[in-house]
């Protein structure tokens, strides 16, 4: 882990209150977990907290939703009501960023995933998300996107509409000031 990736003591502290403060909050999201045992797990990984501060400056509102059993993880998804604002009017990879000749996006929605040491959101993953509330009634965010899809020039996303989720195809190259990306974390 590089220097720039470590939190000060204060910068911790400050996130550890802030994710223990959303747990309680939104409790029926992860009521069968306790945060005790998160922020051990948390604090025994510090590029985990270096990520989950960056998912928080970006706008995310991180909270663990998920725990995986065969692999002993609680997994933190973006649970900003919209999608994050700090992660929009991003194309959707390096390929897209480069394809573009005029107008280009400053930052491509897997490139600022991968820096900030996340993962985007599968289009089931997104579902799951769905059932523990209501996200990205006025956006939406850029999914995970099969290769094949990706080979062709294209690109998933998708939103919430009319009680709904919805998934849709774009351009790779295209980005919009309401599409974003949701991302999850494993620690």
């Amino acid at each position: 882990m590089t220097q720039k990736n470590q939190l000060t003591s204060e910068q911790r502290k400050e996130l550890l209150t802030t994710l223990k403060e959303r747990f309680e909050k939104h409790i029926d999201r992860h009521e069968w977990m306790h945060w005790d045992k998160i922020q051990a797990k948390l604090e025994a990984h510090p590029e985990k907290l270096w990520s989950l501060h960056e998912m928080e400056q970006t706008g995310g509102e991180p909270d663990v939703l998920e725990f995986d059993e065969e692999t002993d993880e609680y997994v933190f998804y973006d649970c900003s009501t919209e999608s994050p604002s700090g992660r929009r009017s991003v194309c959707f990879d390096h390929q897209a960023l480069n394809s573009r000749k005029k107008n280009k996006p400053e930052n491509s929605a897997m490139a600022m995933a991968n820096d900030m040491g996340i993962e985007l959101l599968t289009e089931e993953q997104y579902r799951v998300l769905q059932k523990r509330g209501t996200f990205d009634v006025k956006t939406s965010s850029w999914v995970k996107t099969p290769e094949d899809i990706r080979q062709r020039g294209g690109a998933l996303f998708c939103d919430s509409r009319y009680g709904h989720v919805f998934l849709y195809h774009n351009g790779a190259d295209s980005y919009y000031a309401a599409r974003g990306f949701r991302g999850l974390l494993r620690v």
